[in-house]
């Protein structure tokens, strides 16, 4: 191993907070890459994944304390104060890790008051958020952005690069959350102006699966419009990402334009559509629904096509961990 790999001559001891479809899949990396990894999940049966793939479940977070790193990945703000700060935390105790590094999507006050309750107790804190799912980090796709001290960064990276397929280290604090941010309000407008000419398309008279095969091998095409692409012509809405998840990011996004002074027209008419989809009750579903909100608006009723599309995620089988 490299020294960049090696505390005091051993590999870093490396936990985990957090099995959701997300959390699971990004440890599942980490252990097949050979890395010692311990993982709590407040419903244990979800960490059954990784404990098959050779990690070790932790039956409290107290077991986690004594690790070199702990990475958290949950779904709010208020659940990561939960399992850092709250009652059983990881950081309540003397005995701490050296470093947290956090791959949730939270808000950036919230990270930088995380961030200052780990250095009063002298942890480091790294906030990395990621772009994508779990089908994608099965692929090997998953993206990073990272914000905080760098030369921690440097002593971690590569049990991200273990992660995922880019990680880009963006600065000091929490911009790596602005970033996060940013790219997330682009995923809803990008969905949005898809849905509304896939639908333009389709009233005219194309089919969706024929327009989007054009539109995906030209230069507008791109990964993620080619990842929608099944959901948009068969109409599957199994969720990756929900409707309610993406109003947050909206949220935090605007009330970052306000903050900042940047008027954000754009963003701002996606985010009442996207409202819309919600008080719809289609909550569950994979926010694509956009695409049967716009028919609707349209006048038109969409009916799965029933074909076989490429994702464009398919992966060598040796990503298929």
């Amino acid at each position: 191993m490299t020294t960049e790999t090696q505390r005091n001559g051993a590999a870093l001891r490396v936990g985990w907070i957090g099995a959701g479809r997300m959390g699971a899949a990004m440890a599942i990396r980490v252990v097949n890459a050979g890395e010692d990894l311990t993982i709590w999940n407040r419903t244990a049966a979800k960490a059954g994944p990784v404990a098959a793939a050779g990690g070790k479940i932790a039956t409290s977070i107290a077991e986690l304390r004594d690790r070199d790193v702990v990475f958290t990945m949950v779904s709010t703000g208020t659940d990561l104060e939960q399992v850092l700060l709250g009652e059983g935390g990881l950081l309540v105790e003397e005995t701490r890790p050296e470093i947290v590094i956090d791959c949730s999507t939270v808000s950036t006050d919230t990270s930088a008051a995380i961030r200052k309750a780990c250095a009063d107790r002298g942890v480091e804190f790294l906030a990395a958020p990621v772009s994508g799912n779990a089908k994608v980090i099965k692929a090997g796709g998953l993206t990073i952005a990272v914000s905080g001290p760098e030369d921690t960064y440097l002593r971690v990276a590569h049990l991200l690069d273990h992660i995922a397929k880019a990680v880009t280290y963006v600065g000091e604090g929490d911009l790596s959350r602005l970033v996060k941010i940013a790219h997330n309000t682009l995923l809803g407008v990008v969905t949005q102006s898809l849905a509304e000419i896939t639908v333009l398309a389709e009233k005219g008279g194309v089919s969706r699966r024929a327009f989007l095969e054009f539109l995906n091998n030209s230069v507008m095409g791109s990964v993620f419009t080619r990842y929608k692409t099944p959901a948009f012509v068969n109409l599957d809405f199994t969720p990756t990402f929900t409707p309610v998840l993406l109003r947050k990011d909206f949220d935090l996004a605007l009330e970052a334009g306000r903050k900042l002074e940047v008027p954000m027209p754009v963003a701002a008419i996606t985010a009442s559509l996207v409202q819309a989809s919600v008080g719809s009750g289609r909550v569950d579903e994979d926010f694509a629904i956009l695409l049967e909100m716009q028919a609707a608006a349209s006048g038109i009723e969409l009916k799965p096509e029933n074909v076989a599309v490429d994702d464009g995620l398919s992966a060598p089988e040796e990503d298929q961990r």
